[in-house]
């Protein structure tokens, strides 16, 4: 019985199936798993398909995002430390943009992302209470104060 077996892996190994030169290394790959570790997490996808528009303050975001400031905070850290996210300080507030990606492969996987997410009911929904913010400013400021 096991003579058979063992002439059906010798017949279907008459082609090496890996060669002995080594793998390509990869380049991209620390920067791909930077990338994907960021998109990993529901908030942050939120945060960018926010940002996807325009320029948006900490401020609106925490509040259209309807969660605590230093949780948006955190999440734009990480955003911003993995060059997905800009910012900007205009006084007391942090001002957020998408970042410009150099790298056409990431770049066209945040692409990817971002166009996702406008299928996504969640995002829809974020970008009413962000308007519903813009249109009242006082109210980020009181969610603000509010949650400190």
């Amino acid at each position: 019985m096991y003579r058979r077996h063992a002439i059906f892996a010798l017949a279907n190994m008459s082609t090496r199936c890996c060669s002995s030169k080594p793998a390509p290394q990869l380049k991209q790959l620390d920067a791909l798993t930077t990338i994907y570790a960021a998109l990993a997490d529901p908030t942050r996808l939120r945060i960018l398909s926010l940002l996807s528009e325009d320029e948006i303050c900490v401020c609106h975001l925490h509040a259209s995002l309807d969660v605590p400031q230093p949780t948006a905070s955190r999440h734009l850290a990480y955003l911003r430390k993995s060059g997905l996210v800009a910012a900007r300080r205009d006084g007391i507030w942090m001002h957020y943009r998408l970042a410009t990606i150099d790298n056409p492969v990431i770049a066209a996987v945040v692409k990817a992302a971002l166009h996702a997410l406008t299928h996504a009911t969640i995002s829809a929904r974020d970008e009413r209470r962000l308007q519903v913010t813009l249109k009242a400013p006082n109210l980020a400021l009181r969610a603000t104060a509010g949650r400190s």
